[in-house]
């Protein structure tokens, strides 16, 4: 098994498998700026948010931390922050806090600088400067243990449990095996497997902060007077063929394949230990991706069996699916296609085996389907009511 991989090595110590340009906007009002200035440039990528103000103590702390994260991510080699001037994210906090992991960092502030037209100039020149700075940059060779892979599924039908998620398990195997990451989420989709869950924590701490988790996200919803037991699986997920919340939380732990949970983190945190780390994300297919974004994941595993097209702005999607009619209807959105396992025509070692090639080839450089399509789709995660 091949033990290495080429990367870009990062001043900070982290190792990316891509290396593009971030264009940060501090506040919602500077989308629009930053989508122009993204657009002009080939390897930029548009991180914008509805957020930046209107967000009370942790909230608009988390968003901040998220946006710093997302400025520091191994597969970011260069950073334009845009700010407004007025806004409760300070551009120039927000800027400072990315220079000093990552050098190549610039700010503009619209309100400072001159408006919309002269801020999309200027960012434009400055994007184009670093994608000259970038180019000269090449891959070094280092150890596979340097690769952090996000386990992300959505839109899960009944070949999801049977055939892609069991595939990703045993994915997970090779990579924990050769010293890589794993980190996994969607906490409102574990309920049920909560036995399984104790079985695989490596130690009683790790599964007391999974269970407390799924508690409270569950009490959220009583509290709204929804009971997530009644309600999940969703319409897809019916029509997709599972029955209960339990059948679907079973066929999403087997994402982990038989590894024990190294860690638990809440969400923003960064995954530290070698092997799988659990991070606390919830089910919405964005908003886990930046989770695990945040916690590392250069490249992020989707398996889906009811479809979608979703990419993310820092981390290559890699999309699989075992439902044939998907994958054949859907064929451009999908990197993997495992229908061949529920068909009797191949194995979930098979299918690992695969996965596991492809992914190695994706870390080294080779588009997805959703990188090749422009699907970079990004937004923060809010946690407080809009109050004012």
């Amino acid at each position: 098994m091949k033990n290495t991989v080429k990367l870009f090595a990062r001043p900070n110590g982290t190792y990316g498998v891509r290396n593009r340009i971030a264009v940060i906007p501090s506040v919602a009002c500077a989308n629009h700026v930053v989508e122009k200035i993204a657009a002009a440039v080939d390897i930029a990528d548009a991180y914008t948010h509805p957020y930046g103000c209107d967000q009370l103590g942790y909230d608009l702390e988390l968003s901040f931390r998220c946006l710093q994260t997302m400025g520091t991510h191994p597969n970011v080699g260069a950073v334009l922050v845009i700010g407004l001037g007025c806004e409760e994210i300070l551009p120039h906090e927000l800027y400072e806090a990315i220079k000093a992991e990552q050098p190549l960092t610039e700010l503009l502030v619209m309100q400072e600088y001159g408006g919309s037209t002269r801020t999309i100039e200027r960012g434009i020149e400055i994007c184009r400067g670093f994608a000259e700075q970038l180019a000269r940059q090449g891959r070094v060779e280092t150890d596979l243990s340097h690769l952090t892979i996000g386990l992300e599924c959505g839109g899960s039908d009944f070949t999801s449990g049977i055939a892609s998620n069991p595939v990703l398990g045993a994915f997970t195997g090779k990579l924990c095996a050769a010293g890589g990451k794993a980190v996994f989420g969607e906490t409102t989709e574990l309920m049920g497997a909560e036995e399984i869950l104790r079985r695989h924590a490596s130690m009683e701490e790790v599964f007391r902060f999974i269970d407390e988790r799924i508690k409270a996200v569950e009490q959220v919803a009583l509290d709204m007077h929804v009971d997530l037991r009644g309600t999940q699986p969703s319409p897809g997920n019916i029509e997709g063929g599972l029955s209960t919340i339990e059948e679907k939380s079973l066929g999403g732990v087997m994402k982990i394949g038989a590894e024990p949970i190294m860690d638990a983190i809440p969400f923003g945190a960064k995954a530290t230990k070698p092997g799988v780390t659990y991070v606390d994300t919830p089910g919405n297919d964005l908003a886990c991706s930046l989770g695990l974004a945040c916690a590392g994941a250069q490249i992020i595993i989707f398996t889906t069996g009811r479809g979608t097209p979703m990419g993310f702005a820092s981390s290559p999607v890699y999309k699989v699916t075992a439902n044939a009619f998907i994958a054949d209807i859907m064929a451009e959105n999908f990197d993997l296609d495992l229908s061949q396992i529920v068909e009797g025509d191949m194995t979930i070692r098979e299918g690992g085996e695969k996965l596991w090639n492809d992914i190695l080839a994706v870390a080294e450089g080779r588009e997805t389907a959703a990188e090749h399509l422009g699907h970079r789709e990004f937004s923060l995660y809010r946690v407080s009511p809009i109050l004012t």
